[in-house]
């Protein structure tokens, strides 16, 4: 066994693979660019060595500092991680040569299944389905729009070294097909060194399905059951499980026979996927393979009780996998919701900057320890007060539940992210609970257009229907009553004006547009229990108790004898006076006054914001790689003004009406800030 292995990588699983190697008693080198330098991964491992700079091209995609930093600190391997080198062929093939052990599959099966064009003709040799398409590269976006028509649109288009979504578009006609060429070309050449792009059918209505197999040195592949990773947003995964809802125990005996036999083929040894496409009718067609360690590895420990980086690392060293197929285990259901640096409620943009606050749920399972079980695991990179940098995905962690069933699982995971508190950096939690809670994703009706289906309008706070919002008023008031109380108790009170804690009051929820709703509320002690209180709104009663202090954002507590967590925080919003409460993926903001109050504060008149139609505005920070537009040039809707580019995305800005360019305001190259001008309209 490996006594010092260097991991090539960054982020949740950098980490990820250190807490195994702890646990198997290596030593872990890490490595670091300019932007990672106080990175939790740099804190975790044994050693770190810096890389370069902060671009990924300029520090984590060179295979020479990579090597040489393994034997300047007498790392035997070298762990990839995922995205990176963790698919390059060249480098694969680079450790072998220099005697350091790659913990993945060897060079020849990167080769053959890594390429997707590669592995799809393999796939078509070895008689498995697959989906019409054109499998060499093509040479420009002229020959991409031809080869659309005749294959009929929708096509995808894919870039050959693709993953993570990056290098991929969906067009449904010739313009579409044209800029998409282009666009997925440019993200292919920055995110992986290889601008090759293939087009194929895209199939309607179909269910993203993934078979993990595990192989070794010795002759032996198996595969440990299914992933549903159907919960999409262009094309990135955002929800997955294990097992799926969906597949019947026949269709998962198949996929997982045909994916042996893939593996087998290109004599796979490490952990792999095998991604299928599945039809309304359990037919499915390969897609791709992935030659490295999936996102979503936890949901497979979770229900199997096995440790896939351990395993990687063991077969690496040459090591016979410990167990046959009819070891492999089904125990209960797992759920991972990717918690992302993006804004659900301005068309999920990236958000970076500082972690001012970062407070996960109670952790209860944890990586490189699958013997504890129906709990909560969470996976990251990034602690409290760190940076979230502009140059990286944007991943802040993964949140795993386990659960007996489904229902349990969705419960579980429904109340953990109602407990994750992130501030300073936006995130996609209120959509991953508005998600969980969607009646068609919790019967397991859904395929990879749902969230196209279901949010394609974008995300709005007011998309998410509470099933009890008098709920939230109640909270408001209850958590007011604390404050007041609070305040009555403060020493040093004029006589006679002492502050009343009074039990009457108006919860105002506040409307975006100014129409606010009023809510009559009373608020009255529990007697016999301190920090317990019944509160009357709307012809309801709620009994709220709960120990939480004041000032902090997470609050637990029982409402009339049942479990709740949610968030509350005062000031939070555009009102300093109200709270903000968050539960569910619903979130409001509520004034709490007297009687007298509420009858003043309808009498304010609502300032509207300002018109701004006229600028262009940066959407989120990040680089400014295209002005497409000169000062005086007219330009009609939807016609390219501009190119950000952050956390390896490429977001093209449009004209949203019809106008002449006034000033230009930024200028090629420019770090934007959110909101920051890029031009003027005349």
């Amino acid at each position: 066994m490996f006594t010092k292995i260097l991991i090539a990588n960054r982020g949740e699983i950098a980490c990820r693979v250190i807490e195994t190697a702890k646990k198997m008693g290596i030593a872990t080198v890490a490595v670091y660019s300019d932007a990672d330098k106080e990175a939790r991964h740099v804190k975790l491992a044994d050693e770190a060595v810096h890389i370069g700079a902060a671009p990924s091209r300029e520090s984590y995609l060179l295979a020479d500092k990579i090597i040489a930093a393994a034997k300047q600190t007498g790392a035997q391997a070298i762990h990839p991680g995922y995205g990176f080198l963790s698919e390059n062929e060249a480098f694969a093939k680079r450790c072998e040569d220099e005697g350091i052990a790659f913990i993945g599959p060897k060079a020849h099966s990167i080769a053959a299944m890594g390429d997707k064009i590669a592995s799809k003709k393999l796939a078509n040799e070895a008689k498995v389905n697959t989906i019409p398409g054109y499998n060499d590269a093509i040479s420009g976006p002229d020959q991409a729009v031809e080869i659309a028509k005749g294959i009929g649109y929708p096509v995808m288009i894919k870039a050959s070294a693709g993953g993570g979504g990056k290098g991929l578009r969906v067009a449904y006609n010739d313009k579409e097909a044209f800029e998409g060429f282009a666009s997925c070309q440019n993200e292919a050449r920055n995110s992986f060194g290889d601008d090759r792009i293939f087009i194929e059918k895209f199939v309607q209505e179909p269910r993203h399905i993934e078979i993990q197999v595990l192989g070794d040195s010795h002759g032996n592949v198996i595969y440990l059951n299914e992933r549903e990773c159907s919960i999409q947003r262009r094309h990135q995964k955002v929800i997955e499980e294990a097992p799926s809802p969906f597949i019947s125990d026949a269709t998962r005996k198949a996929m997982g026979e045909q994916a042996v036999a893939l593996a087998k083929a290109v004599k796979y040894q490490s952990a792999g996927t095998v991604e299928f496409v599945v039809g309304k009718d359990q037919d499915f067609y390969f897609l791709e393979m992935n030659t490295r360690l999936q996102v979503e590895h936890p949901v497979t420990e979770c229900i199997t009780g096995l440790d896939l980086v351990e395993l990687m690392i063991r077969v690496a060293a040459g090591e016979k996998l410990p167990l046959t197929q009819a070891d492999v285990k089904r125990d209960g259901w797992a759920i991972e919701c990717r918690i992302n640096a993006e804004d659900p409620f301005r068309n999920f943009l990236p958000s970076t900057g500082r972690l001012v606050r970062f407070q996960p749920p109670e952790e209860t399972m944890f990586q490189g320890d699958t013997d504890k079980k129906l709990g909560v695991r969470v996976d990251t990179g990034v602690y409290e007060g760190g940076e979230i940098p502009m140059y990286y995905d944007s991943m802040i962690a993964k949140l795993i539940v386990h659960g007996t069933d489904r229902n349990h699982a969705i419960a579980k995971m429904r109340a953990a992210l109602n407990g994750f508190v992130i501030r300073g950096i936006s995130s996609n939690i209120p959509f991953q609970a508005a998600l969980l809670a969607h009646p068609k994703f919790v019967t397991g009706e859904f395929n990879t257009g749902f969230i196209a289906e279901h949010y394609g309008k974008g995300f709005h706070a007011e998309d998410v229907p509470h099933e009890d919002p008098l709920f939230l008023v109640a909270l408001a008031a209850f958590m007011n009553r604390r404050y007041r109380a609070r305040a009555s108790g403060i020493s040093g009170q004029l006589a006679g004006h002492e502050v009343k804690v009074g039990e009457q009051f108006v919860v105002v929820t506040l409307g975006a547009g100014g129409e606010n709703e009023h809510h009559a509320v009373s608020v009255t002690d529990f007697q016999d229990k301190s920090g317990s209180s019944v509160v009357a709104v709307g012809g309801n009663s709620y009994q709220i108790s709960s120990a939480a202090t004041l000032g902090q954002i997470r609050v637990q507590g029982q409402c009339n004898g049942v479990g709740f967590t949610a968030q509350v925080e005062r000031g939070a919003g555009k009102n300093p006076l109200a709270l903000r409460i968050a539960h569910n993926g619903t979130q409001i903001e509520a004034v709490v006054l007297s009687p007298l109050g509420a009858r003043l504060h309808r009498l304010m008149p609502f300032k509207a914001p300002p018109d701004l139609s006229r600028f262009l505005l940066s959407p989120m920070p990040g680089l400014l790689v295209d002005v497409a537009v000169q000062p005086g040039q007219k330009v009609q809707a939807g016609e390219k003004l501009a190119v950000i580019e952050a956390m390896k995305m490429e977001n093209i800005l449009f004209a949203a009406q019809d106008g002449v360019v006034g000033k230009v305001m930024a200028g090629k190259g420019e770090s934007l800030a959110v909101d920051q001008v890029i031009l003027e309209f005349q």
